[in-house]
């Protein structure tokens, strides 16, 4: 299913600390909206390019606006909005688009679970299986067709991949999805020399038995949804 959307198009001015985003609305009018992405955003700050934002009906938000994609330096387009992703791939699941996870009748979001305190972003259930889904989202653009994760050094990224070999060494199955909101790249790799443990657990990881998946969104003002599925190259 085609999610439609109500972005508005906009210049991006500049991020700063952290959460915060100056943009030019189409009107000229400098507006100041909420940047949901921990990340570095490194290649997705490009001052004077295209982006595009939602606005919110909550009287209760402090910042009406939140930003949602940016052009790159490489001149693509990147969703930067980290709670996304879920959705993306629940919908994608519930319309049976990604072979690899069909079959589950029940799905489950932001499920505690594991030794260290943590929410698996999907929990899918058949009456003889659980399989457990952590979801990053994709933001690095590198140019020449390629994405990397991550953007940078991501201590949460490396606990979740060890509670999804600790759910594999139970006898579940345990997937690591990668939500690569980008257009304009046909493969993705690990930044290494960003977060070389998040790399090395990675491959340990996938020793372990924890499935990997990659899959490209289309992005536009209309609707944001997973498109297709990508390479990954170790």
């Amino acid at each position: 299913m085609k999610k439609e959307l109500s972005l508005l198009p906009a210049t991006f001015i500049k991020r700063y600390k952290r959460f915060f985003t100056d943009i030019r609305t189409e009107q000229g009018e400098l507006l100041t909206v909420h940047c949901p992405n921990t990340g570095s955003m490194k290649n997705c700050q490009v001052e004077n390019s295209p982006c595009w934002y939602s606005l919110s009906d909550n009287p209760k938000r402090k910042l009406v606006g939140t930003l949602e994609i940016v052009t790159t330096s490489f001149g693509n387009l990147a969703g930067v909005n980290t709670a996304r992703p879920n959705h993306l791939v629940r919908q994608a699941i519930e319309d049976e688009l990604i072979p690899e996870l069909r079959g589950y009748p029940t799905i489950r979001s932001e499920v505690r679970y594991g030794e260290e305190k943590s929410r698996i972003d999907l929990l899918l259930e058949s009456p003889t299986e659980q399989c457990y889904i952590e979801v990053k989202n994709v933001t690095l653009d590198c140019g020449d067709g390629h994405a990397q994760f991550p953007d940078a050094v991501t201590s949460r990224g490396t606990k979740h991949l060890r509670e999804l070999m600790a759910m594999v060494a139970e006898g579940h199955r345990a997937v690591l999805l990668f939500c690569v909101q980008l257009t304009g790249v046909e493969t993705m790799s690990i930044a290494s020399h960003i977060d070389p443990l998040y790399a090395e657990t990675l491959s340990k990881a996938m020793d372990a038995g924890v499935e990997v998946l990659v899959w490209q969104a289309e992005l536009s003002g209309e609707a944001i949804r997973l498109q297709r599925p990508l390479s990954l190259t170790l």
